[in-house]
């Protein structure tokens, strides 16, 4: 890839300003405490990622990317961006490209879903289908060779694009965040993987401020990142069939960093949604299939917490709003459709946050 001309300093740091000043305009998201009954010693904090401009945590990553690729010299102002992604990504990608007048053309799965898509295009942003996530990086590749432009590639730049040493990080925002709470060091962080960025950001943060956090990785079933971290030998599954978006890969990507992760739990697709479910009702906010995920890996989290008779804090993500997902997730329809049985585990998760109690095979 080939550096840009000298004439278009004045542009990119033009365009640096802009997505600064867009930043500049926009608050912290919010640390929400959720109420789980009979567990009064050990606290669980969601932050709240969806308060983001496009929706998502995924905010984060796209303003560190396209910083990344403007810096590098790799975007000019006619260059045209190309993101492969599961759709939040994209999303908040195509704000970016529009903010700084460029084209965005968005490689995503067919089944990405239709709120996602209709996101992505309301940004300004042109949406090119595939089969499957596993054909999206070729795709991607192909389209910018075709349009001469900049393939952004989340998965192999995310955790460098990202300053984890701080600069309002996410692993920053918490630990401030936290700051007045009663267990002001989390004893758990959990959250998901697709690029790796985030559990790498916290992970290195946590070990880079002398903090005794552990990060614990919540990934779907069919994903490969929990084996991996148990077997490096282990780097692709063939094809992640996880009706979970946003998290959960058939291979190890490049930002992936196994050695930062303290505990792995794998959470099942049902498990995932019914925890969607029941949180948005329990905490008045819709959220998404990750976040799902997320929370069940806190209540094993805090389970086996409880059992040792320890006391602390329990941090996690609520990715973004359950509201892309009125047609999927929450819809008994398509779930009946593709035989994911969320009533057993919705039972499960439910009486967690009114009892505390969640059994050894949940």
């Amino acid at each position: 890839m080939s550096a840009l001309p000298a004439a278009n300093r004045e542009w990119v740091r033009d365009a640096v300003r802009r997505i600064e000043a867009d930043f500049n305009r926009s608050a912290d998201t919010h640390l929400l405490p959720v109420p789980i009954a009979s567990a009064p010693r050990i606290t669980l904090y969601l932050k709240d990622e969806s308060t983001h401009p496009t929706g998502s945590l995924k905010h984060r990553l796209a303003r560190s990317l396209f910083l990344y690729a403007l810096c590098n010299g790799w975007i000019g102002p006619e260059t045209t961006i190309i993101e492969s992604s599961s759709g939040s990504t994209a999303v908040s990608e195509a704000y970016l490209a529009r903010l700084l007048g460029l084209r965005f053309i968005a490689v995503v799965p067919a089944t990405t879903s239709p709120e996602k898509l209709a996101a992505i295009r309301f940004h300004g942003g042109h949406c090119h289908l595939v089969d499957d996530a596993s054909e999206a990086p070729a795709a991607s590749r192909a389209l910018a060779e075709t349009h001469g432009g900049h393939y952004m590639d989340q998965f192999t730049f995310a955790e460098r694009a990202t300053d984890w040493r701080g600069n309002n990080s996410i692993a920053e925002s918490i630990f401030r965040q936290m700051a007045l709470e009663p267990h002001p060091e989390p004893t758990w962080i959990v959250c998901g993987a697709g690029t790796g960025g985030t559990s790498a950001t916290i992970g290195r943060f946590v070990r880079y401020r002398g903090h005794l956090t552990r990060l614990c990785l919540a990934d779907p079933e069919a994903s490969v990142f929990h084996r991996h971290v148990l077997d490096r030998g282990i780097v692709d599954v063939g094809r992640c069939a996880s009706a979970v978006e946003g998290i959960g890969r058939s291979r190890v990507e490049p930002s992936f960093e196994p050695s930062l992760i303290d505990r792995c739990e794998a959470i099942g697709d049902a498990q995932s949604i019914a925890a969607a479910r029941v949180l948005s009702a329990w905490i008045g906010r819709p959220c998404g299939g990750s976040t799902g995920t997320n929370v069940w890996a806190c209540a094993r989290v805090i389970r086996d917490m409880a059992k040792r008779g320890e006391s602390g804090s329990v941090v996690s993500l609520l990715c973004d709003s359950g509201e892309r997902y009125r047609a999927t997730y929450f819809d008994d329809a398509w779930l009946a459709s593709r035989h994911i049985d969320v009533v057993p585990m919705e039972q499960l998760i439910r009486r967690f946050f009114e009892t505390g109690q969640f059994p050894e095979d949940a």
